[in-house]
């Protein structure tokens, strides 16, 4: 190329200045078959953010143990929930894919600003969808992790895939990462929305409860500012709600190993709670954007069976905020403002 020619003529050129904007949720299999799950389980679990152990340790336990007895298991529980009609299959595949088309739909087809959705494990990947808007002409993208409450197993790991994407490119285009909203006032409208929008003409439960997916303490006490994220979500959307301290319930889920995760367990909460005679339990889980395994399974049928066997009554399942009118009024809010100063929405 002459060093006379025009910017527009170098072959890396991008074009038509754009912006994109990335959603990005933590991730699903293609198929709840055992090979998609392994493969699955296999890029999630050797993820050095998400399993802070020993390496060689790990590998061993992972490739010796856990990848020939878990993907059956997981995907047995994959099939519970697995939207067979859709193309999408997976739920959080499913809502995801809509939060980004409705958000795409309400801008409608403009020059200057893209928007497209990932996933940290699986597919679309986040490798991928960088590149496509790259080579569609975006030389700033906004990447919004799909997750209210930080933590580095989650919000950090989808900007190290950002960064590793940014640092394979000779010619880098600006970007940013959205912060933590789990304080945001928009994220408490849209919790407290959907449920009162949930019980509108019913009477309201005796207890709520709020369940959070769990980190090792250990995470915690090293520095992950995850657990006071969770707190303080719980805390607003209790206040937002005028509900009474005496009938809220805030628990961890999902916990995995044996080492100590953060406390009080979901699982012996609700047997608790059960055993002590509740007769209504309404419970969210506002940690997720989108509902998945661990809502729709772990929390909605596991978690009402053990509520009721143990002794509870009424069991409400509140779904995430998913594609709802809250949950994109919520998604749109974090996109503008965001968005400032390089693109209006």
């Amino acid at each position: 190329m002459s060093l006379k020619s025009r910017p527009s003529d170098h072959p890396n050129w991008p074009g038509h200045a754009k912006t994109g904007l990335l959603l990005v949720n933590l991730g699903t299999p293609d198929a709840t078959d055992k090979a998609s799950m392994r493969r699955y389980l296999k890029q999630f679990l050797s993820d050095r953010r998400v399993v802070e152990a020993p390496r060689l340790l790990w590998w061993l336990i992972l490739n010796g143990i856990i990848l020939n007895v878990r993907p059956a298991k997981s995907g047995a529980a994959y099939d519970k929930i697995w939207m067979q009609d859709s193309p999408d299959g997976s739920p959080l595949r499913h809502y995801t894919r809509l939060q980004a088309e409705k958000l795409a739909a309400k801008i409608g087809s403009r020059e200057d600003l893209m928007i497209d959705w990932a996933m940290r494990y699986g597919k679309p990947s986040i490798e991928d969808q960088l590149d496509r808007l790259w080579q569609a002409g975006c030389n700033r993208i906004v990447v919004l992790p799909l997750y209210p409450q930080y933590a580095a197993s989650t919000t950090a790991t989808v900007n190290d895939e950002l960064f590793k994407w940014a640092l394979q490119k000779r010619w880098q285009p600006a970007v940013r990462t959205v912060p933590p909203w789990h304080d945001h006032p928009a994220y408490i409208e849209a919790l407290a929305t959907s449920f009162t929008e949930y019980y509108r003409g019913r009477d309201l439960p005796e207890r709520l409860m709020v369940s959070f997916h769990g980190i090792p303490q250990r995470y915690f006490v090293e520095g992950d500012p995850y657990h006071c994220h969770c707190m303080k979500t719980a805390r607003l959307l209790r206040e937002k709600l005028d509900w009474p301290k005496d009938r809220f319930s805030v628990s961890f889920q999902s916990r995995f190993g044996r080492e100590p995760w953060l406390q009080p367990y979901t699982d012996e909460t609700l047997e608790a709670l059960g055993a002590a005679g509740t007769g209504s339990l309404a419970l969210m889980a506002p940690g997720f954007a989108a509902d998945c395994l661990e809502t729709l399974e772990e929390l909605a049928m596991e978690g009402k069976q053990s509520f009721q066997e143990a002794g509870g009554g009424e069991f409400d399942y509140i779904p995430c905020l998913n594609d709802s009118a809250p949950g994109m009024r919520l998604i749109e809010t974090l996109a503008a403002e965001n968005l400032s100063g390089w693109a209006v929405l």
